[in-house]
């Protein structure tokens, strides 16, 4: 049995390289290419792929309303977005709109062939490079949260042992035992999950508690 795939890019280059790589794999048919939103949306109304390939800059409707329209018309067609933008917004907005893939154009060929294999198995798939960004952002993101709960003494110890106070220069500072300012530092490192002075350092880097 055929499986149908969609292909849109404003680039003819783009459209045609990707519609030979795909039905070079066996059963693969790009039954419709698009240079915009709106005939995406149009194609895969009318032919119901089983994949449609979208890049995000897309002219007209971009590849974020262009999926949620697909998605609409078309609930069995799952979307890959194919694009350069390696953004967590970007990657956040299409999900939430249905896209089940996301793509990085600089991701060489066998990436975009084992994504749409796992779309079409009904997978999500994500290209190292882009789970590397969501993991990334879930890890930040944590850390915001956990930053949330710190104290003023474990902010400003931070802050102190990041512009390389030792800890009794800080117990002189603040008047009290070296022993207190140990808790406050394990404590702020344990809310952040860190495990080492370098790691708090460059926390307080990141979040502008010192400058670099």
């Amino acid at each position: 049995m055929n499986r149908k795939l969609l292909v849109a890019d404003d680039h003819a280059i783009v459209r045609r390289g990707l519609q030979a790589l795909l039905e070079a794999e066996p059963d693969w048919q790009v039954c419709a290419t698009a240079e915009n939103g709106q005939v995406a949306v149009d194609l895969a109304t009318q032919h119901r792929p089983d994949v449609a390939i979208l890049d995000y800059s897309l002219p007209g409707m971009n590849g974020l309303e262009a999926t949620r329209h697909i998605r609409l018309a078309s609930p069995g067609t799952e979307v890959l977005i194919y694009t350069m933008h390696n953004n967590e917004d970007v990657i956040r907005d299409v999900l939430r709109a249905g896209a089940r893939g996301y793509l990085l154009k600089t991701e060489d060929d066998a990436e975009v062939v084992r994504a749409v294999h796992a779309l079409l198995r009904k997978q999500p798939y994500f290209s190292p490079k882009v789970s590397e960004t969501l993991l990334d952002t879930f890890l930040t993101s944590d850390k915001v949260v956990a930053s949330q709960t710190l104290t003023s003494r474990e902010r400003e110890v931070i802050q102190l042992v990041a512009e390389g106070r030792n800890n009794r220069d800080i117990a002189e500072r603040w008047q009290v035992s070296i022993k207190t300012v140990e808790s406050h530092r394990t404590a702020a490192m344990k809310k952040l999950n860190l495990r080492s002075g370098v790691e708090l350092a460059l926390y307080a880097v990141r979040n502008k508690l010192v400058e670099p």
